[in-house]
């Protein structure tokens, strides 16, 4: 049902528009009053950055009367909002005071946004339901999504506001979000704020759609309410918003309201925008400002007077001032808590029973101890959910590491995602914001990519950019490696991409006991978890061991030393495990002894272990399947280097890939990958030296 502004105000229901849509005096008066508090604040910030006591700012001056008719039509405390940089005028309608708008433009200690850690303008609160924003445009759209499908998944018939200008829309996650909201007819109203201008891009340059209309531009979306409307007369826009809030509140799906504003101050304090737009379209706009037209009309109506609209705008003044003035002498942050909550300080991890059972069930092979991991967190844990591409049963994923999920605990926990993989992450972390545990997969490492911006900006980031009031402890389950004649696409180790992200633990298992012992923790942690399998692990007869039971759980952090030895340390990890035991052995038969530990995590990493047993053997080398430049076993190696210089007797020594994509025919794989010889040849070389 695609519905634009002419078909829309027809469906009113609060009253026509000349009689102010069934508005009192006192709504009118408060709308007006909030309008105008937001361009207060807006000249006041300006105002402290010329006197050098704040760093930046960006004004909603032109777009106050879209944004207050949206937050007005919000229910706080119930509705989720996940607003833009510029939404000020929304938040003062939500309900933040001018002293929290301060103390997050100033950057204070005890800001209940964001603690001084965000730039300002990144709106949050934990009592509104907004999660902390960040910066990169776009992100936002499918958090709210997954907020929105926790909400329908709950019962609940609450809304999830997101927001942005025209320019945003132009990123893919835009689309990815409008389509699943569209398919499962999630209450998600999607607000863009059409100033005409990305920064300095002018919208003609920005869209395709017909008369460069984001609401045109998404006609195709059958459950989509689509609206344009002129956001600078707060009538109509306020007639629009609630229409589309109550269509979203109803079930019917989601909202979009295209409000047509003006951006009267630059897109930022760094911008000058007479560079690109010239004096006389600049005139015209302060000529459209929206609290003029209100106040005008509101005194020709005889609602308000001159006199009256001058009391309150001395009475606005005033409290800005005073806002300002108090907020100025609250404390700034300590240094000592830069590095605070980049992850979770709760003691949660160390209150796990760890290794508590023995590993003595039946063998079973590592994808089966996956998905019997999942099974079993699943009947633990009510508020955890699987999604995916091809997760659900019958396929029940291409390794069937989900087979029988959706068979047993349903459709509505175990489902399907679209083929999006920026849309898993950010609909998981808007599930995660919301308090249920997505554990979520990415069907090939090699594919994760379009949702690297969702891990490095939001996944990881929520904690400390909140300062502790938001996590997002999604738990991504991701097959990565070679060995299968897999070629280009279906062979990337990533773990060195992602071990440079601070606030995201990385798990990486060499056996199906280690794997489901880290699983289960990490459906239990309140960190956000990458946990990568070997697919060419998945089968093997070397990675099947005897089964944990249910209880078992494998702390983060923790190394294993899967061999003794005096002669050699090799540290290494997934797959290269099983060929440096090999080589051990090996190389026992003619005297020597080594050492192998197999980390088990990346992030934590367990350097205890590993320096305590380079001080014991006096050689250290470490092996992994990724290339040798820039891999992880350069982090490992500069560690042990550092750590260990004068117990050495050698090098470090790394082996790792050849630095080339992983190509497909046996005999090119071969000559890439890392294998029993050169691992045994690579030790005995440094056993020698």
């Amino acid at each position: 049902m695609s519905i634009l502004k002419d078909e829309l105000l027809a469906e009113v229901p609060t009253g026509k528009i000349d009689s102010y849509g069934g508005l009192t005096k006192d709504e009118l008066m408060n709308a007006l009053r909030l309008m105008y508090s937001s361009r207060q604040l807006d000249s006041k910030a300006m105002n402290l950055l010329k006197q050098g006591k704040s760093f930046f700012h960006l004004a909603a001056a032109g777009h106050e009367a879209a944004q207050v008719a949206c937050g007005l039509a919000m229910h706080p405390g119930i509705d989720w909002a996940f607003p833009y940089y510029r939404d000020l005028a929304f938040m003062l309608a939500l309900g933040i005071k001018p002293q929290d708008f301060f103390m997050q433009h100033l950057a204070k200690a005890d800001d209940i946004m964001t603690g001084g850690r965000q730039m300002p303008n990144h709106w949050g609160s934990k009592e509104l339901n907004v999660p902390t924003q960040s910066s990169p445009t776009g992100t936002q759209f499918l958090q709210a999504v997954g907020v929105a499908l926790a909400h329908k998944k709950s019962g609940s018939n609450a809304v999830t506001y997101v927001s942005s200008g025209e320019g945003t829309t132009s990123e893919g996650e835009f689309h990815e979000a409008v389509n699943w909201a569209s398919r499962d007819k999630l209450a998600v109203v999607f607000v863009i704020q059409n100033n005409k201008f990305a920064i300095s891009v002018p919208v003609q340059n920005q869209t395709g759609g017909k008369d460069y209309s984001i609401a045109e531009m998404m006609k195709g979306y059958e459950n989509l309410f689509r609206q344009k409307v002129n956001g600078l007369e707060y009538l109509q826009i306020h007639a629009a918003a609630q229409s589309a809030f109550k269509y979203a509140r109803q079930g019917k799906g989601p909202a979009l309201i295209e409000a047509e504003v003006v951006r009267l101050f630059p897109h930022s304090s760094s911008d000058d925008q007479r560079k690109y737009r010239n004096k006389e379209e600049l005139e015209e706009e302060l000529r459209r400002c929206p609290i003029n037209n209100f106040s005008q009309l509101l005194i020709k109506k005889g609602i308000l007077t001159d006199q009256a609209f001058n009391e309150l705008k001395k009475e606005v003044n005033n409290h800005v001032e005073e806002a300002a003035d108090w907020a100025l002498q609250q404390a700034n942050p300590k240094s000592s808590s830069a590095t605070l909550y980049v992850y979770d300080e709760s003691g949660k991890k160390d209150k796990l029973g760890y290794e508590k059972t023995t590993v003595n069930g039946k063998p079973v092979v590592m994808v089966d101890s996956i998905n019997h991991a999942l099974r079993e967190e699943m009947e633990r844990n009510e508020k955890m959910y699987v999604f995916g591409q091809d997760v659900a049963d019958g396929k029940g994923g291409v390794f069937t590491a989900t087979k029988g999920l959706s068979t047993q605990f349903g459709n509505e926990r175990v489902f399907n995602s679209p083929l999006a993989e920026a849309s898993i992450i950010g609909v998981a972390v808007g599930m995660a914001l919301k308090g249920l545990k997505p554990v979520v997969e990415i069907q090939f490492g090699d594919y994760i990519w379009p949702s690297f911006m969702q891990f490095r900006n939001e996944v990881s980031m929520f904690r400390y950019r909140s300062n502790n009031f938001w996590e997002a402890p999604v738990v991504t389950r991701v097959p990565v490696g070679g060995y299968i004649h897999g070629g280009l696409y279906h062979s990337q180790n990533i773990e060195s991409f992602f071990a440079h992200i601070p606030g995201l633990l990385i798990a990486y298992p060499s056996n199906a006991a280690d794997a489901k012992g880290l699983l289960k923790t990490a459906c239990r942690l309140n960190d956000p978890v990458l946990f990568l399998e070997h697919k060419g692990l998945y089968r093997q007869s070397y990675a099947t061991v005897p089964e944990p039971d249910a209880d078992y759980l494998l702390p983060f952090g923790k190394a294993k030393i899967v061999k003794d030895g005096n002669d050699l340390s090799v540290i290494t990890y997934g797959a290269m495990v099983h060929d440096s035991k090999f080589a051990a052995h090996k190389l026992e038969e003619n005297g020597y002894s080594v050492e192998v530990i197999d980390i088990r995590t990346i992030n934590p990493l367990d350097e205890e272990t590993i320096v305590n047993s380079v001080k014991k053997t006096g050689k250290a080398i470490v092996i992994h399947e990724d290339t040798l430049t820039g891999g992880f076993g350069a982090e490992i190696a500069a560690r042990i280097s550092d750590k260990c210089f004068k117990y050495l007797d050698g090098p470090v020594k790394r082996l790792a890939s050849e630095d080339t994509p992983i190509a497909y025919h046996p005999n090119l794989e071969t000559a890439i990958l890392p294998t029993k010889d050169k691992i045994t040849k690579a030790i005995k070389e440094l056993l020698d030296y």
